[in-house]
């Protein structure tokens, strides 16, 4: 029986960039791409699962964040690099195939690694946000349009140093509300109200931010001190430049517009899940993005963290898609 103190931390050189690697099991490689703000960690609950299932897992910190490394440059966490930064992993390991998963912006960067080594991922899962292929619009402009009167924390993110000074003040507490308020834990939104995603003229982000009132069973204090540490070591600018580097993205990947992922695919959303309820046209058209969908399935009275939030059937839906491909 695997756990999670089985696991082997190591880094690797991934074409020039260091990434930290959480790994355990043997198999099939199942490389975990995390997205915002998150670590390695986030899928401490999927980690021994699959291990148990027959796979070889690795858990990544994206760069920028915990133990790897974090270039100061902001056009240095495009999605290209990212995707790079996976394929490098995977080299690394000794592998030359892997399943590659991601969660938040771990999504687009294991859609984007899917799309341009296609030889390398040969499947690919996606967790709260859905694949839309490129389109003509560009995504700040978008975001501007979603938030209205309001900015829509995306475009709250663009300016550099902004919503860092905001997170200076409390970083823990920060992370704790922006946790719970995007969890499926989160009471509903009374009429009229705004959701935490939207900031005010002259507010913060977290100024709508909610609270638990109880201990959480997906995480307890221990998990939030090791998040909060983790932070403490990298800092938040690596994982908020991913956000500055939207329309650059857009740039990149004008070769693929409109391109569809054909590898064997699958996505799972929450209920609750803003990026989920946001990306509904999207998974629309999953019978044209994602050809070789093997499923899609949207959990009931979960929020954004889907994996912690529901591991179990996560892993079970996971482990189904893993043996379906492997």
């Amino acid at each position: 029986m695997f756990t999670i103190s089985d696991l082997k931390h190591h880094d690797v050189d991934a074409y020039d960039c260091r990434i930290h690697v959480a790994e355990i099991g043997e198999g099939p490689l199942v490389l975990l791409v995390h997205g915002f703000p998150e670590s390695w960690y986030s899928w401490r609950f999927q980690l021994p699962a699959l291990a148990e299932a027959g796979y070889r897992v690795a858990a990544i910190d994206v760069r920028g964040y915990g133990s790897s490394e974090a270039p100061e440059e902001i056009e240095a966490y495009r999605l290209m690099d990212l995707a790079g930064d996976c394929v490098g992993v995977v080299e690394a390991l000794g592998e030359t195939t892997a399943t590659i998963v991601g969660h938040d912006w771990g999504s687009p960067i294991a859609s984007s690694a899917a799309q341009i080594r296609p030889d390398v991922f040969t499947a690919v899962a996606l967790l709260s946000v859905p694949f839309s292929p490129r389109n003509r619009h560009k995504p700040t402009d978008i975001f501007r349009f979603i938030g209205g009167d309001e900015e829509f924390y995306i475009e709250y993110f663009q300016e550099p140093g902004r919503a860092e000074a905001e997170i200076a003040l409390n970083p823990k507490r920060w992370l704790e509300g922006f946790y719970f308020s995007a969890s499926g834990d989160s009471p509903p939104l009374k009429p009229g109200e705004k959701s935490m995603g939207f900031v005010a003229p002259g507010s913060l982000l977290g100024d709508r931010f909610l609270f638990p009132s109880e201990p959480l069973s997906w995480m307890t204090e221990e998990d939030l001190n090791f998040y909060a540490e983790e932070f403490h070591k990298a800092g938040f600018t690596g994982g908020l430049n991913r956000y500055r580097n939207v329309d650059r993205d857009w740039i990149d990947f004008r070769g693929w517009h409109g391109a569809p992922i054909l590898q064997p695919s699958m996505f799972i959303g929450g209920e609750k899940d803003g990026p989920t309820i946001l990306g509904a046209s999207a998974i629309a058209g999953f019978k044209e993005s994602l050809p070789q969908l093997h499923s899609s399935t949207i959990l009931p009275d979960v929020g954004h963290w889907i994996q912690q939030e529901a591991a179990e059937e996560v892993n079970e839906l996971l482990t189904d898609f893993l043996k379906s491909v492997s």
